[in-house]
């Protein structure tokens, strides 16, 4: 009888600490899911401010040539808004978007000279390239913080809670010939 009530004590102080354990690697994981939505949230919050600069160019862009910032506008309206729930493709399709915009507003300003001079003009490039740097920041921190949730749900033990609560690995930036340079709008 004595030798049970021990095995049962036993089994019952296992299942204990296997259940602690499970909780803790859960929570764990809920935590590093968390600070990957975080990061992406950073990277909408800088795109966001970004989109703002550049509808101060096209305010600025209007006054010299209102045709082509009336094409910059429906560029800004047509494109869909990151959230901390954006997938890595939808920030690079927003890229595409605020790539295309800001070829365009080059166009315009080499064929009119004086917005290329105007003050509003070169605050607004200013904060464009401000808002373009801290989105790549954005993007390191992003990466650093998926490698480490990533590494995490693959990695024994943690990865039976993992495949038990379908935590699923989250998608890096990448780096392409057209992001190895920092883009340069005022050139």
């Amino acid at each position: 009888m004595a030798t049970a009530l021990i095995a049962l004590s036993v089994v019952l102080i296992i299942v204990v600490l296997l259940v602690v354990w499970g909780i803790s690697v859960y929570n764990r994981l809920v935590r590093e899911r968390e600070f990957v939505r975080n990061a992406m949230g950073q990277i909408a919050a800088q795109i966001e401010s970004r989109w703002d600069a550049l509808k101060s160019l096209i305010e600025a862009t209007r006054q010299y040539a209102g045709h082509e910032a009336d094409t910059f506008k429906s560029i800004t309206e047509a494109r869909s808004r990151v959230t901390d729930q954006s997938s890595v493709a939808d920030v690079e399709q927003d890229n595409t978007l605020f790539g295309r915009a800001m070829a365009n507003i080059n166009a315009v300003a080499e064929a009119y000279p004086d917005l290329k001079a105007s003050t509003v003009y070169q605050q607004s490039m200013g904060a464009v390239d401000k808002y373009e740097q801290q989105v790549r920041q954005s993007r390191m921190v992003y990466n650093d913080t998926v490698t480490k949730y990533n590494r995490t749900i693959q990695q024994v033990p943690s990865n039976i809670i993992a495949g038990l609560f379908h935590f699923t690995q989250e998608r890096y930036f990448e780096s392409s010939p057209e992001k190895a340079e920092t883009p340069s709008w005022n050139a």
